[in-house]
């Protein structure tokens, strides 16, 4: 979509082109999708005349004010000027896009199906509550502010239990907030009664935690952060059962910490104590100078970081023991580091590399969609926005036909042997809109649910079929809505229209432009000297580059002056004796304007040095001495060729342009055009 945006800037494509063979992939559109924001562009009007035809097709007003407005922003002041040459540079692009159509690219199933994946992306921004998605994002936000110390005792029931077992586990999760009611401690309840084994050892302790906990704790995450220290709640129901909380503490969100480490195990065949010494010894190293990465390469005992110089990445709370957590998130600045600090697997030096807290909320907001979007609580969305549409479309519910296929209904509806009944045919299920939707189509998605009936064997069949109900129900609402998106929001419509131009351009540029030059070599030669002149070499330099260990920088100048003497290999051969290599010596050739040491000289002679440097990557002493001096010349196409390649580019697609407004006839209404200039 880039090409088509720099087109429409009217910006030149010659040095552009290169980048965008490499740059512009399908996949930028895909990811543009995620991030569009409404767009506030009148695209209905009363009247909506034809601006232009490109061979017939038209184009309206509409289409040209909204891409008008939408790529020159603030600068769109329809003034004369500015609206005939952006007029001039769709005309360009519809030209492409009907030459694109004419090669028949858009009955391509690949390009359909990557089109059909767009609109999917796009339609799931339309198909969810915004102001529901809205008000859990910023719930979010505010719970992330905060970490919350809890304990929970859990008393299990597994997703698929029957109502018996559900109850049975409800009424055990009243009785015991009975007995809190009455003053029984919640730590022994949960040492004593909790279904979850880890954490009653632990007095029902699960530690800190943070929004937004995994999906499908949102409830349980909403009574953390609704109770005050000291308090308990519940219960409350997840995936895994009731849970009765109690809130311990409650702190300023820790955020997250990039971090590395030097670890020395406790082993058990060397004492604690040397252990404890060893890390002690490294941090006095450390204290003096030392390079953190290069101990933690030569001296962690944690392999996997090791190689990393020591990097273990960015964690939240709760990922490693607390003695751990509570010192890394106590170090202030980047590159500060702990003393040693012990946990059961031995003692660490951690360095923080950097630190992220909790952005204010706009620069945050795309990311909470997204997590929002990955999480169950999305759910809530969904079904306010199934609510909203069944309003709106006047959803009415056949109850008599519902009842009697549920009366229908036994055990092996549970099981793989269940089979549509022949009575489940053309009843109307519910109408939504003027549409009626049969039983039969429902019973045929229950069949092909076989893993939630197949998972819910010790259920209530009546119980999982009204949950596929609610399924099938609120699917064909989506669908219904998904249907008619174009229709009901004509932004949508004239975003998906440029996702498809913007992909036809693109392959017709590919086939017709970027693929001919890279491999026209015949027309590549045959194009070059139209354009040789543009490309000259500067002065150039063929230089040696000489190099000389720290330790022996007492030796420079003796070799400078050698080298004004004796030839190279004599030099060579005085300063590494012994087969003790002192001196080393590269080639490299460089043109005037690409290396600072050489530019300062004033002037390029063979012979000629320059000054001595340290070098930062291998602590070495080193200088140039000029070889060969090359004065200016011509570039030859290979030394020229990716420039020359893009120069062909921009030559072939003037020439395309040229050849589309012979073979396509543009007719421009000028009474129109004269209504839309200000």
């Amino acid at each position: 979509m880039r090409l088509f945006f720099l087109i429409l800037r009217g910006e030149n494509l010659l040095v552009e082109k290169i980048k965008l063979e490499t740059l512009m992939t399908r996949s930028l559109l895909s990811f543009l999708i995620v991030f569009l924001v409404p767009l506030h562009i009148l695209f209905s009007q009363p009247e909506d005349p034809v601006l232009f035809t490109v061979d017939g097709v038209p184009v309206q007003v509409s289409e040209f004010n909204y891409i008008y407005n939408k790529t020159n922003g603030e600068k769109a002041d329809f003034s004369r000027r500015s609206v005939e040459e952006y007029l001039d540079l769709y005309i360009k692009f519809k030209l492409k896009v009907q030459r694109a159509k004419e090669m028949k690219l858009d009955t391509i199933p690949t390009l359909q199906n990557e089109l059909e994946g767009y609109r999917q992306q796009l339609a799931n921004s339309y198909l969810i509550d915004k102001e529901v998605t809205d008000k859990l994002v910023v719930e979010a936000y505010e719970r992330m502010k905060r970490d919350v110390n809890v304990k929970h005792i859990l008393f299990a029931v597994a997703p698929d239990a029957t109502p018996a077992d559900t109850l049975a586990a409800f009424q055990r999760a009243n009785e015991a907030l009975q007995r809190l009611k009455n003053g029984a401690s919640f730590e022994n309840l949960a040492s004593e009664i909790s279904d979850d084994k880890n954490s009653s050892q632990n007095e029902g302790s699960i530690g800190y935690v943070t929004a937004m906990l995994p999906s499908g704790f949102y409830e349980l995450e909403s009574i953390i952060y609704s109770l005050p220290e000291g308090e308990f709640g519940g219960p409350v129901r997840t995936k895994l059962g009731y849970h009765l909380v109690k809130v311990i503490d409650i702190r300023a969100a820790r955020g997250e910490l990039e971090a590395s480490h030097i670890l020395i195990r406790k082993k058990e065949d060397r004492p604690d104590e040397e252990s404890k010494a060893l890390a002690d010894s490294i941090y006095q190293v450390l204290k003096k100078g030392g390079v953190f990465e290069s101990l933690a390469s030569s001296l962690s005992e944690d392999a996997a970081s090791a190689r990393k110089g020591g990097y273990i990445g960015t964690f939240g709370i709760n990922r490693f023991e607390k003695s751990f957590e509570d010192a890394a998130f106590s170090l202030e600045k980047d590159a500060d580091y702990t003393t040693p600090i012990e946990t059961s697997i031995g003692w660490h030096i951690i360095r923080r590399v950097s630190k992220r807290d909790l952005q204010p909320l706009d620069k945050e907001r795309r990311r909470l969609q997204a997590l929002i979007q990955r999480d169950s609580r999305q759910k809530i969305a969904e079904a306010a926005m199934v609510s909203r549409i069944k309003r709106e479309n006047n959803f009415e519910q056949n109850e008599k036909t519902i009842q009697s296929f549920m009366d229908s209904l036994d055990k092996q509806f549970l099981s793989y042997k269940w089979e549509v009944p022949s009575s489940a045919g053309d009843q109307v299920l519910f109408t939504l809109g003027e549409k009626d939707y049969d039983l039969g189509s429902f019973a045929q998605f229950c069949k092909r649910s076989t893993r939630v009936r197949l998972r819910s064997s010790t259920a209530n069949p009546q119980v999982v079929a009204g949950m596929l109900l609610d399924e099938y129900t609120a699917e064909k609402c989506l669908d219904f809505e998904e249907d008619m998106l174009e229709e009901k929001h004509p932004e949508f419509k004239a975003l998906l229209r440029e996702y498809e131009e913007g992909i036809l351009l693109f392959e017709a540029t590919r086939l017709l432009v970027w693929d001919k030059a890279s491999k026209d070599t015949t027309g590549l030669k045959e194009f070059f000297p139209m354009v040789a002149n543009k490309y000259q070499w500067k002065e150039r330099a063929d230089v040696l580059e000489f190099s000389l260990a720290y330790s022996n920088k007492d030796e420079v100048n003796k070799i400078r002056k050698a080298l004004a003497k004796k030839t190279l290999d004599k030099v060579l051969a005085k300063f590494n004796k012994n087969e003790t290599e002192v001196l080393t010596v590269s080639e490299d050739r460089f043109e005037r304007g690409k290396n600072e040491r050489l530019d300062a000289l004033n002037s390029w002679s063979i012979g000629d040095m320059t000054e001595t440097w340290i070098d930062k990557t291998d602590g070495n002493v080193h200088f140039f001495r000029i070889k060969e001096v090359i004065p200016p010349t011509g570039k030859t196409l290979s030394e020229a060729k990716g420039y020359v390649i893009a120069d062909y580019q921009d030559y072939l697609e003037k020439e395309w342009v040229k050849e589309l407004r012979q073979d396509y006839e543009v007719d421009i209404n000028k009474k129109v055009l004269d209504s839309i200039i200000k």
